[in-house]
């Protein structure tokens, strides 16, 4: 068996990896900083001793551990520095001193920054893994630093390292208060499935497919999100008539969400696009919004089992005011 290290398995992610290559019989293990059910080395992946111990006999590196967006307002960029770069480099010089097979690192599409803003009366962005980042916060620089160590290591030691920018996938409550306040949790997280979302179930099945092909492709960079009913013609429409967009492509909504009392927002603020992973990494991802709408009208749960079964965990042990987390401003 594939000896496999998911780092941050104390996180929603890592948690689900394990729980997913354990029932299917992989020898893997988890590393976090925080004790868990799913943590079989507990300490910081900025210590090289430590990092170097648990890399023995170590084929696959799946590294999910990382400091978050709603961690920028209680951590310094120095803290963000020291975990998501320069550990990362600990992971994966000591990955490739262990001969490891395959390094699949797990980003964010908060890499693209100010790019998915686009100016006002202009199309939602559409975004592809072709669209430059522009990182707005130390939380994306220190996410696109870490995708080229990945590229460093794959062109100057033939390390295979696939990139995954995930979408949001977390349970916790939206951190823009106006966004809690005009729509119910639920529906605002099905909102997002059509442009900005994907389920752990399907972000499991993703990096294992990664895992699969990484030496086969080498190196390469995806847009981890659910398929969006869209198109790019659509674009310019979605900023100021997206209920009417949505309709064409699952008219089945309207009623569904009539009869909840949810709402769907006027303008929809960009689309990412999966194509690039559901062709080269032939990843098939289930939970898309037309599905939701069918198991929300047949009163099923829209969330998969995995998800149900994680759950929700949140970034820091305290509240603050009425908001899940801290908001810094830039």
């Amino acid at each position: 068996m594939t000896r496999i290290l998911v780092t941050g398995s104390a996180g929603h992610l890592g948690e689900a990896l394990l729980r997913v290559l354990r029932d299917c019989g992989e020898d893997a293990a988890g590393l976090d900083a925080r004790a868990s059910a799913f943590t079989d080395h507990v300490g910081s992946i900025t210590d090289r001793a430590f990092v170097k111990q648990a890399m023995h006999g170590i084929r696959v590196v799946l590294h999910t551990a990382t400091l978050h967006k709603p961690h920028l307002a209680t951590h310094s960029r120095q803290d963000f520095i020291d975990t998501n770069i320069s550990g990362t480099l600990s992971l994966l010089e000591e990955a490739l001193a262990a001969g490891a097979e395959a390094f699949i690192y797990t980003s964010s599409t908060s890499v693209f920054g100010r790019a998915l803003t686009a100016a006002s009366g202009a199309p939602a962005p559409w975004i592809t893994e072709d669209v430059a980042p522009i990182p707005k916060n130390i939380y994306g620089i220190t996410k696109l630093a870490a995708e080229h160590l990945c590229e460093l290591f794959h062109r100057r030691f033939a390390l295979p390292c696939i990139v995954l920018r995930t979408s949001r996938f977390f349970p916790e409550a939206d951190d823009d208060p106006a966004q809690r306040q005009a729509f119910a949790d639920d529906n605002l997280k099905i909102n997002e499935f059509l442009h900005r979302r994907v389920d752990l179930e399907d972000l499991v099945a993703a990096h294992l497919l990664a895992v699969e092909q990484a030496r086969a492709i080498g190196f390469d960079r995806y847009v981890i999100s659910a398929t969006t009913p869209f198109e790019r013609g659509d674009a310019p429409e979605l900023r100021g008539a997206a209920p009417r967009v949505v309709a064409r492509y699952a008219p089945a909504y309207e009623g569904e969400y009539a009869r909840r009392g949810w709402s769907m927002p006027d303008s929809i603020d960009r689309v990412y696009v999966n194509e690039r992973a559901r062709a080269r990494l032939n990843w098939a991802p289930k939970y898309d919004f037309g599905y939701l709408i069918e198991r929300l009208r047949a009163g099923e749960d829209y969330r998969s089992p995995l998800a149900r079964a994680v759950g929700t965990k949140g970034y820091h042990a305290e509240r603050f005011g009425d908001s899940p987390y801290p908001l810094e401003s830039d």
